[in-house]
């Protein structure tokens, strides 16, 4: 049996999204593919798969990202989905623990990557906003909203990656 879910996770609630995955998968639905706000889940034992996803620095057709999807497929992962620059994996769990980014040079460089894909985000809905505010004041609104949140949870993963690069250097 098969079933769609539609559910919103902004771009900086990886972690959440990835918890809640996991999550559908010990209730047994296992992820089968990945769109806009749709997750399709395909039934499973429950606890069968672990999920992962990681947003990659390229789009996933760019021949750098291509190789790392195959070497991720190559440890016993399967490539579930991608989406933007997301990619999503499902390993089944009697292979063992599964973890795309197990060390803190990994999640720092992670959230890096994540951090310079929402900063022009940010920055244009911005520049939007004050092109268009005399004239579209609704429409203005949205973009400069928008574009404050984008560049404030930036700021916070940024925040986040510095205390890692501090336990980081603290632990060397």
């Amino acid at each position: 049996m098969k079933k769609t879910v539609h559910k919103l996770f902004w771009i900086w609630d990886f972690e959440k999204e990835e918890k809640w995955l996991n999550e559908m998968a010990q209730q047994g639905w296992a992820l089968s593919d990945v769109g806009f706000c749709r997750f399709e889940f395909e039934e499973c034992k429950p606890g069968e798969y672990a999920v992962c996803l990681q947003m990659l620095e390229n789009n996933p057709c760019n021949p750098e990202s291509v190789k790392y999807i195959k070497f991720v497929e190559e440890m016993g992962a399967e490539h579930v989905g991608s989406w933007i620059r997301w990619v999503y994996f499902r390993k089944k769990t009697d292979d063992g623990p599964f973890e795309l980014i197990s060390d803190r040079a990994g999640r720092i460089k992670h959230l890096s990557t994540i951090i310079h894909f929402m900063l022009p985000l940010g920055l244009l809905n911005l520049g939007i906003s004050s092109m268009n505010y005399s004239t579209l004041g609704a429409a203005s609104l949205i973009n400069g909203v928008l574009g404050g949140v984008l560049l404030w949870k930036a700021w916070e993963l940024h925040a986040k990656r510095e205390k890692i690069k501090a336990e980081q250097e603290f632990f060397e």
